[in-house]
């Protein structure tokens, strides 16, 4: 039996769908051409010779850059088989004894991924020197997509299709200010005196994960309000005296010149999961950080209780 000879022209550039892929999780075509050493007028060429193969538009201009379409969740789908595929080859090629070797990508949100997410990916790494991470820092809902990352850490429900949600622990929303400002304008005696209060928390209309915010507290309406999208900018703004903010409680342990207000009265309990589709959890890679980020909750449970 002879070889049939296969039209190429019938599939789709491998190449032009992981750069799909890359765009997809930049979101910006010249972020895109820097992270693959190439020019801005390439990639839309690539986007646009890719959109002609398929019959269709894979991206949609959004506010914050480039968002796919369905035909474009479609295709990313089969660029990250592709990756995937490569990235078994290679590790096969590489793998050193017992040690992990790839690359991980992993979406987290910012306070929990900075305080636990990113020592357990160290101590990982350092376990593991041909681990390589990248790491998004995203305060939002669960993607129903999740298109462009292994793993997802989320906070609040997790309400998945086609996926697996983890979860990893519970942590406290409390109003903190600092010792000074309670000196300066005293510590309100209800939940009704916040009212007369400055207050520092999320910014509302950019807010996807509304449980984080002053706007489901049912709080009263503060006299002044800084909000910012960072939880770093907020909890700098308590300690320089801005009011009272909405902080977890695992960002505020070990910073003395913060105090607890009306703890008895006022706390908010939020979960914290990993989020990945079944083929992810078949990765080692994947396994390996999940399993790392659990440890470090375990070992420092005390930080989240407290």
């Amino acid at each position: 039996m002879g070889w049939r000879r296969v039209d190429s022209k019938r599939f789709p550039s491998p190449d032009d769908l992981l750069i799909l892929l890359t765009v997809a999780r930049l979101g910006r075509f010249n972020a895109v051409a820097e992270a693959l050493g190439t020019t801005h007028t390439t990639i839309s060429r690539r986007i646009l010779a890719l959109d002609k193969q398929l019959g269709g538009r894979t991206l949609e201009r959004s506010p914050h850059g480039w968002e796919l379409t369905e035909l474009g969740s479609q295709a990313v789908n089969a660029a990250e088989a592709i990756e995937s595929t490569l990235g078994s080859l290679t590790n096969s090629m590489t793998q050193d004894g017992d040690k992990l070797s790839g690359l991980v990508r992993i979406s987290t949100v910012d306070g929990f991924g900075a305080e636990f997410v990113t020592p357990a990916l160290v101590r990982l790494q350092q376990q593991n020197p041909k681990l390589h991470v990248e790491m998004f820092s995203a305060t939002r809902k669960v993607s129903q997509n999740r298109s462009g990352v292994d793993l997802e850490v989320v906070v609040g429900p997790a309400n998945v299709t086609n996926a697996q949600a983890i979860f990893l622990t519970n942590y406290f929303l409390r109003l903190y200010a600092s010792a000074e400002y309670i000196a300066a304008e005293g510590a309100p005696a209800t939940l009704d005196d916040v009212k007369h209060h400055g207050f520092v928390s999320y910014v509302e209309s950019a807010l996807q994960v509304n449980e984080l915010g002053h706007g489901s507290s049912q709080l009263p309406i503060p006299k002044v309000s800084l909000q910012a999208t960072s939880i770093f900018a907020q909890v700098e703004a308590v300690r320089a005296h801005a009011g009272i903010g909405l902080l977890p409680n695992f960002i505020v342990h070990g910073k003395p010149d913060l105090v607890p207000v009306l703890r008895d009265d006022f706390q908010r309990q939020l979960p914290i999961w990993a989020v990945a589709r079944p083929e992810s959890l078949r990765s080692v890679l994947v396994r390996a950080v999940i399993e790392a980020i659990q440890q470090e909750v375990a070992d420092r449970q005390a930080v989240l209780t407290a």
